[in-house]
Order: structure tokens, then C-alpha cells, then sequence
């Protein structure tokens, strides 16, 4: 996928920059001389900038907050190309970033054996579009221009990078024609706030500059990734919205029953419902549905894109493709709406998921080293939290589910399904901010623990950010070193020492040889969020039931990186050795009805023995959504096939799985939990 911007795109934006920056210091203040030593202190770093170029302390903090959350991400970009605390945009560095269209070569992103679906590579690599908004594309070129620094400089130091937003934002305003000074009023900075999103749309602007102002009222107060301390003090700002028309963006198109909270940008981009061939069969991206009245939807699955959002909208518009029903844009949380809740998207890699979920892809990459943006996490987390409450579900990590969680069909799919978003996506913020938070609710005596390590502190040595070949790593070429930062997983061993061994996923390595550290080898790890049966203590280490196998992980009470639950947890029923374990929850072949064919009720690799317990995720029904002509002409098409089975869905690795209820048992989590 060609992402780059034309040869001659940098020199037209550092000429834009440069002209912003003539204007700034002709009709703007005079900025003061250049600080002879960097405050060591990140909270006098924001205060020096703000006095240096005019702009009122709570505006530069509330920006950046919005942006980064104050963090500096060790230099790292974010999925759109922005660097530290005022995620300054590079567009050079976003198109240098390779794209894999999110879809591996045989891959069913559809998850059905009984049709499967074949996508072309060259489909995936042929789309083009806008990689960022044009107006982010190169904020760093600009304000290079207005602070005389290097860009280098703006991306790596985190002062320069504060001085270096302080500096757009002032620019910015003086262009708005609005007052320029710390003593300003923060109500007449909006429009300037707005415009510093890069928004391309006025909903998408005033949407980020609402959620400053929101900010600045709230307040806020937290120690960033590198240890510094900075506040934000409460203070009610009523904003003068008047600047925001004067920016000339465009209106985007919310017809009537866009499927959005308010007070979000949301555009409607529609997914095709189309035949591109002679059969009843040849038609894509997505299949119609009655949904929640004809199935009820369980799951609100999270994707990322494994590439950028203008590509990835093209590639849902493609009726060859694939669909799922919500894109998000990392610069500024847009949102793109294809599919209508109550039709099914193809998007998880299993059938029984995909009939009953809403699959939201997210602009980014799982293993790149770049970093998710407040801003998408804001409108993702309103947007779940949207759909939750008016569908049903649950707002707990059983039923928001990443991707990675999503187990395979059968056996044999097992290798091949996706680990996004990945080991760097922050699941305990996400769930602040849909307002559910990870608490405990019990003692090491009721037999739950859910994951929760700190996310800034939880640095994982990962290895492959280098690169990202589809299914197990492969021993060459050598893969380098992650970049050290936060993340939501915990790595799990085979004992009870830093020393171990890594437990084995045999799914992912049927050899039984441990699992790895490679970043996209998630079958000895758990995430943030996750509840699993305690299987044991011993001093700082807690194991858990994973796999089949008793897993370790390092939980200190210095420094937890769980947190004590109580609930349920299945056994096997008594005189039963082991059951089996499924991927998808299918009715039986009495259930079906004459013309339809029996989908095989098929058990993983893994095994379920007396002994172990796993925590309880719901009891659903055996369900088969039949949906195989464009028309719905087949036997039995565009209905619902259920039968007497029952299953328990449990946390059983990684990834959720099911056990036939009749196999199991469940039981409070303290009855039989370890002492």
C-alpha cells in the first residue's frame, strides 16, 4: 500500500508552516528569549511555554492532556504520527510506517468452515487514501518554523515539544483573531483549541475542543510514563464557539439513525451490501441480520486497523473485502459508521462471535511501538459505552472484547487468529473512561484474581517490533528489541521464579516448547481486565488456571498487578477425567432443521481435566446463525438455529472458550478455592 505523500508534499508544507510563521511573529506577541536551561519540572516546563508564547496555562494543559495524557512515549510516535506531550504530527514518519491491511494471506475474517471466504492480497494492498487529515499532516514542520528549533529536537525533548504546541496554539489564535496572552480569557481559545485537533470536519473539531473544555473543568492530576507530576486545576470555563466557523471546515453527514452517542464526530460511510458474482453466494462485505430482537449481541469486539484510516475506509467501502461497523481515526477520534448494529459484520475470524457482536476497528498498529491517542480512546470508550447500555451488554472484559480474544473455530484456526490490539493497548484506562472500572471485590480467599498491573510501570521486554510475520514466529530474521513501555499484559511462567520457563500454548506451539516474548506470541500472557481462577500463592507469585496448566505470574503486594475478585467458576462434573473445549457455541445436529447442513461441533486442542476451575463469563444458548445467499434463498437462510445445548463461556487462556454445560459444574469461586 503506497502511503506516501507527494515528493515535493514536505516542502509545501514547510512552506505553509513557514508563512504561518511569518504572520505569528508579525501580528502575534513578541516571544520571549529562548530559556537558558530547561526546567527540570514538567509542570514549570508547561508553565515557561505558556508564559513564552501567551496562551493560558489551563488551554496548554488541556490540550495536552487530550493529546497524550501528558506522557512523552520515549520519543515514540503515536499511530498518527505525533510525537510527545503536544503530539507534533510528522506525515513522513507516518507514511515510512508499513501497513498490512489487517488481513493474512488464507485468512477467513468471516469464520464460517461451512462457506468460506477467500480474500485476494492484491485487493487489500490496492486501496489508496488520505493517510491523515491535510490539516495534521505536519504540524512539527510548523512549529519548528515559529520556535526556530529542529525538528528532531521537537520530536525527542519534551520541553521543546511543549514549547513547540504552545507556539501552534498561539499561531493559531493570532490567525482566528483572538486575544494572545497568559492573562487571556480560556473561554476565547476554543476555536484555536479546535483547529489544533486537525480535525477535517467542524463536528470532529468542536468534539476535541468540547472534550478540553470538559477537562479543564474536571481537572486533573497524574505522574506521566517518565515520573513527573503535573496537575491540571479545576476551573469552569463557559467556551466562545464562535471561532470554530471561522476555521472553513467541512459538515459532516449525520443522516437519521446513525448509530452514535452525542456529542461525538460521527459520519455515516456504508459498508456495501452488494453480488459481485453470477452465484447466490458471491456477495459481500457483510451479512443482513434482525439483531438484537432475532439474535440478542453479546460482544463489542476492538479491533485495530494494521494500518491507516483513509486505506482502511476504502477497504470496508469494497464489497469484495470484508466489513465491520465502526472505524476510528487516531488524530482526532472521528468516527466512521458502516454497519447497522442489527446486520453482521465479517470481521473476528469466528462465526458464532461474529453473529453476535459489533466489531469497532481502531486506526493503529499492534506492534509497531507506536502509541493509541487519548483522543480515540475518548470516543472509542463513549462509543462502547453507547452501544452497552443500549443493547445489554455488559460492560466487563467477558464481553468487550480485544480481538486477541477471540478463539478459533476449530483446531486448526487456532494459529492463525489475530492478536490485536495488542499487548500496548491500555484496557484499565479504556474502562475508566467507559466509567467501569477494574476493582476488587474480594480477598485471596474468593478464588478470582482479575489482571491489573500499572500500566506506565508494566514494561514487558518484548521483542519484533521490528516486524510482524502473520502466525508463530519464525527464529529468522533475528527480531530486535521493543522500545520499553507501558502495557496491559502479564507474562506468564511455569513456576513460580523470573527464571522460568514461559508456559506453553499448544495451539500456538503444538511441540509443547514455551511460548515466547515475541510481541505478537500472546499464549503466555494475560491482560488487564481478565478474571481467571486462582490456582495457587506462593510468596509475590499467583497462579492462575490457564491452558490446562497452572500459570505464574509476578504480583508483589508492594506493587499488584492484580486484583482480588469473587464470582463463579466451572469444574468438571464428577466421574468426567477431562472435557472437551470449544471455539464456538453451535446447537446440536437435531436442531437443524431438513436442507440445512449440520455444523460440526467440533473441540479444540486443549483439554479441560479434573482438577482445574476457570472463571465463568456467562451461560449462553447453542445458536447457529444461518446466512449463506445474497437473497436469503437457501434452506433456513436469515434465521437463528437453536437446540438443548447450553454452554458455559470461561476465561480458559488468552482468549475466551466454551464448555458444553452438561460437562460442567459451577460453583462459587471460595468453594474449593486454595487456602
Amino acid at each position: 500500500m503506497h502511503l506516501s505523500p507527494p515528493p515535493s508534499g514536505r516542502r509545501i508544507l514547510l512552506a505553509a508552516a513557514v508563512a504561518a510563521a511569518t504572520a505569528f511573529a508579525t501580528t502575534g506577541p513578541v516571544a520571549a528569549e529562548p530559556l537558558t536551561a530547561n526546567p527540570a519540572d514538567r509542570q514549570a516546563q508547561y508553565a515557561a511555554a505558556a508564559d513564552e508564547y501567551g496562551v493560558p496555562q489551563s488551554v496548554l494543559l488541556g490540550v495536552s492532556y487530550l493529546e497524550s495524557r501528558w506522557d512523552t512515549h520515549a520519543g515514540q510516535p503515536s499511530t498518527s504520527g505525533g510525537y510527545g506531550p503536544m503530539h507534533l504530527t510528522d506525515a513522513e514518519q507516518v507514511a515510512s510506517t508499513p501497513s498490512s491491511a489487517h488481513v493474512d494471506e488464507n485468512e477467513d475474517p468471516r469464520g464460517d468452515d461451512s462457506r468460506p471466504l477467500t480474500l485476494d492480497p492484491a485487493v487489500a494492498a490496492a486501496p489508496s487514501g488520505d493517510v491523515l487529515p491535510q490539516a495534521t499532516l505536519q504540524t512539527v514542520d510548523a512549529a519548528a518554523a515559529l520556535t526556530g528549533m529542529s525538528v528532531e529536537t521537537l520530536r525527542a525533548d519534551a520541553t521543546a515539544n511543549i514549547r513547540g504546541g504552545a507556539a501552534l496554539l498561539a499561531s493559531y489564535q493570532t490567525e482566528l483573531g483572538g486575544p494572545v496572552g497568559t492573562g487571556s480569557d480560556p473561554a476565547a481559545w476554543y476555536g484555536a483549541v479546535a483547529r489544533y485537533s486537525g480535525a477535517d470536519t467542524e463536528d470532529a473539531a468542536a468534539a476535541f475542543a468540547d472534550e478540553v473544555y470538559d477537562q479543564i473543568g474536571q481537572g486533573a492530576s497524574r505522574t506521566t510514563d517518565d515520573g513527573q507530576r503535573v496537575t491540571l486545576a479545576a476551573t469552569a470555563v463557559t467556551p466562545d464557539e464562535s471561532g470554530l466557523h471561522k476555521l472553513g471546515l467541512r459538515r459532516a453527514e449525520r443522516p437519521d439513525g446513525l448509530e452514535c452517542p452525542v456529542r461525538v464526530a460521527c459520519e455515516w460511510i456504508p459498508a456495501p451490501y452488494e453480488k459481485y458474482g453470477p452465484n447466490s453466494g458471491d456477495y459481500g462485505n457483510h451479512d443482513l441480520g434482525e439483531r438484537p430482537a432475532q439474535q440478542k449481541i453479546e460482544y463489542i469486539v476492538i479491533h485495530d486497523t494494521e494500518g491507516y484510516f483513509g486505506p482502511s475506509v476504502k477497504l470496508v467501502q469494497d464489497k469484495t473485502y470484508l466489513g465491520w461497523h465502526y472505524t476510528l481515526r487516531s488524530v482526532d477520534g472521528y468516527i466512521a459508521q458502516h454497519i447497522k448494529a442489527k446486520d453482521v459484520g465479517w470481521h473476528a475470524g469466528n462465526w458464532y462471535v461474529n453473529a453476535k457482536s459489533i466489531g469497532i476497528e481502531h486506526e493503529g498498529f499492534a506492534g509497531h511501538g507506536t502509541w493509541y491517542t487519548e483522543a480515540m480512546y475518548r470516543t472509542s470508550a463513549k462509543l462502547v459505552r453507547h452501544l452497552a447500555l443500549r443493547l445489554q451488554i455488559p460492560l466487563d472484559r467477558q464481553h468487550i472484547l480485544g480481538h486477541d480474544n477471540v478463539p478459533g473455530i476449530t483446531a486448526g484456526n487456532v494459529a492463525g487468529m489475530h492478536w490485536d490490539p495488542g499487548p500496548y493497548w491500555d484496557w484499565s484506562h479504556y474502562f475508566d473512561l467507559m466509567k467501569a472500572p477494574f476493582h476488587s471485590t474480594g480477598t485471596p480467599h474468593t478464588g478470582l484474581v482479575t489482571i491489573d498491573p500499572d500500566f506506565a510501570t508494566n514494561q514487558p521486554a518484548f521483542i519484533g517490533c521490528n516486524q510482524q510475520p502473520p502466525g508463530v514466529p519464525k527464529p529468522t530474521p533475528p527480531a530486535a528489541p521493543c522500545p520499553l513501555r507501558g502495557s496491559s499484559s502479564v507474562i506468564l511462567r511455569t513456576a513460580p521464579s523470573a527464571d522460568a520457563p514461559l508456559v506453553n500454548d499448544r495451539g500456538l506451539r503444538p511441540n509443547g516448547t514455551p511460548n515466547t516474548m515475541y510481541i505478537s506470541d500472546h499464549g503466555a500472557r494475560a491482560s488487564a481486565g481478565q478474571t481467571y481462577a486462582l490456582a495457587d500463592i506462593q510468596g509475590d507469585w499467583t497462579a492462575i488456571w490457564y491452558l490446562g496448566q497452572k500459570a505464574w505470574f509476578y504480583n508483589p503486594a508492594s506493587a499488584p498487578t492484580a486484583k482480588w475478585e469473587q464470582g463463579f467458576v466451572v469444574t468438571t462434573k464428577p466421574g468426567k477425567a477431562t472435557i472437551p473445549v470449544y471455539g464456538r457455541a453451535y446447537p446440536e445436529r437435531a436442531a437443524y432443521p431438513a436442507g440445512v447442513p449440520y455444523q460440526t461441533i467440533s473441540p479444540l486442542q486443549y483439554t479441560f481435566a479434573a482438577g482445574q476451575r476457570y472463571a465463568v463469563g456467562g451461560v449462553l444458548p447453542g445458536e447457529y446463525y444461518r446466512a449463506v445467499t445474497f437473497d436469503g434463498s437457501a434452506p433456513g437462510d436469515w434465521t437463528v438455529i437453536r437446540g438443548e445445548n447450553r454452554y458455559v463461556q470461561i476465561q480458559f487462556g488468552h482468549r475466551v472458550m466454551f464448555v458444553n454445560l452438561d460437562d460442567v459444574q459451577i460453583q462459587p469461586a471460595s468453594v474449593g478455592a486454595p487456602a
